[in-house]
């Protein structure tokens, strides 16, 4: 019991410590994160709790989302040596840092595009308007812009994700040049549900609308 309860106050003494520095750690070229210490840990005799702040920024750019941390509680369980719990605002923050630095916006090449036979003849059959400006079938480039952030909530059992955005078609011309041939909005609400099986992490995504 002595060598629990000194162990637990130079923890608690090494927490205290910890809430005074920022703990950053990049996650790719986009985005990094701070995981410091939101507040002093709650030792218990079995257990012992930690809030980490959990908020991911822009690289380089520590902007303020517009979302606001809610707390929220762990189910009472104790037959783990641990356990993890992310909030809805890590991965809001997350959605508004990716959206901040671009990653919602690219360029599907021409090269993927060929891979599978996309080209100004498929959407002429579609949208009889591109057969006039585009007689002769030519390879096309898609531009995948995102309009707003993404929005992401979470249920009891899946993730919510609101994606408004578009896809601009280009067509490549023989001189390298590209014609826009048309725009299509996006709005897309989609479930993805995540579970354990055969101890792999599975994910199952449905599209609402």
């Amino acid at each position: 019991l002595c060598i629990h309860k000194i162990i637990s106050m130079f923890f608690v003494i090494f927490c205290v410590l910890s809430t005074t520095l920022t703990a950053i750690m990049q996650i790719d070229d986009l985005a990094e994160v701070d995981y410091s210490l939101s507040g002093l840990p709650t030792v218990f005799q079995t257990f012992i709790d930690l809030d980490l702040k959990g908020v991911v920024f822009p690289a380089g750019n520590h902007t303020d989302s517009p979302y606001m941390a809610a707390s929220f509680t762990i189910p009472d369980h104790s037959d783990s040596m641990l356990y993890l719990a992310f909030s809805e605002y890590f991965f809001q923050s997350s959605s508004f840092a990716y959206y901040t630095a671009g990653a919602f916006n690219m360029t599907i090449a021409d090269e993927t595009c060929s891979f599978f036979n996309i080209n100004t003849e498929i959407f002429s059959s579609i949208i009889p308007e591109v057969a006039k400006y585009s007689v002769t079938p030519y390879p096309v480039m898609l531009k995948l812009m995102s309009a707003e952030i993404p929005i992401i909530s979470l249920q009891q059992d899946s993730f919510m994700v609101e994606i408004q955005g578009s896809v601009e078609v280009l067509a490549i011309l023989p001189d390298s040049t590209t014609q826009s041939l048309f725009t299509l909005n996006i709005a897309a609400n989609t479930s993805i549900s995540l579970n354990i099986f055969d101890q792999k992490l599975m994910g199952s995504l449905c599209l609402n609308r």
